[in-house]
């Protein structure tokens, strides 16, 4: 009897299917944005084109995607100031784009400070495009960081990143998190931004996983650091539109494939339609060898 009622509900549940068919039509190509501020840094930005769904990605089309000759200004209330286009070699025959201060231009040059609000224009192809963020104060650094043995694995070489830090009383700080492992260049962690809903006003510890590349993820706990790396923590307060960004790509880049995570929208910070976010960053910067 068990066994009938169990077909029956199989039988049930095949004749409730219904076919869904997405129909994904080709778009025009619109304007991608990455560009920051840091305290004591110049600014920079990179100007793309978007890819259709049905792209195929490859050494040419990754070269013909960088936006040439655009106008692009940055002002921080007083000063403004248009960068100027620069390429850098990436391997022989292509090269990265990418707009910062016009170093012939230094009069109305300038770079990154704390609590200070910035608007970035862009003129491309007979549009315009606007954005605006804030570098806020360093409301929020760390206490300390340590490094403890990779717990439950049995290569006690391995090590874990632990953070202490007080987060100041008043909800709306947002932070988000880079390291940087010997040589190897700064890289945001897997989930490298968060506020403080749950830990406004307290002294917490948490483990930061190391940065990865996403180009070049990493497999499953193999992201560990290594007893005798030398690791710089690079933590930074940064303002809600650029948390917002952040908080909402990594969670629409960790979806990717899955057929059961729920609908997300990326929240850029760019106008007339454009994708990405123009991201400013209150920086601290602390190094230890991991012991």
């Amino acid at each position: 009897m068990n066994k009938l009622m169990l077909l029956v509900f199989v039988c049930f549940l095949f004749s409730c299917e219904k076919n869904i068919d997405f129909n994904l039509k080709e778009t025009a190509n619109v304007l991608v944005v990455d560009a920051e501020i840091e305290n004591g840094k110049a600014p920079t930005v990179v100007l793309t084109k978007s890819l259709s769904f049905f792209s195929e990605i490859g050494p040419s089309i990754f070269d013909s995607l960088f936006v040439h000759n655009a106008q692009v200004f940055i002002s921080n209330g007083v000063l403004t100031h248009r960068l100027k286009e620069y390429s850098y070699s990436l391997i022989p025959g292509y090269a990265a784009f990418v707009y910062s201060i016009d170093s012939a231009s230094l009069a109305t040059a300038f770079t990154g400070e704390f609590n200070t609000s910035y608007n970035l224009k862009i003129i491309s192809e007979g549009q315009e495009y606007n954005s605006s963020v804030s570098i806020p104060g360093l409301n929020t650094v760390p206490d300390s960081f340590y490094f403890k043995v990779a717990p439950q694995n049995p290569d006690t070489n391995k090590r874990i990143l632990i953070l202490k830090a007080t987060d100041p009383p008043g909800l709306g700080n947002c932070v988000r998190y880079f390291t940087k492992t010997n040589r190897a260049s700064f890289l945001p962690g897997a989930n490298s931004v968060f506020d403080d809903q749950v830990i406004d006003g307290t002294t917490y510890e948490v483990q930061l996983p190391g940065g990865i590349d996403r180009n070049d993820p990493p497999k499953a706990d193999s992201n560990f650091f290594q007893k005798g790396d030398t690791v710089t923590l690079k933590f930074c307060n940064i303002d809600r539109s650029s948390f917002s960004f952040w908080s909402t790509w990594e969670f629409a880049y960790q979806s990717i494939g899955n057929p059961f995570s729920q609908p997300n929208k990326v929240i850029g910070n760019i106008s007339n339609g454009a994708l990405g976010a123009f991201c400013g960053y209150a920086s601290w910067y602390g190094t230890k060898v991991a012991q």
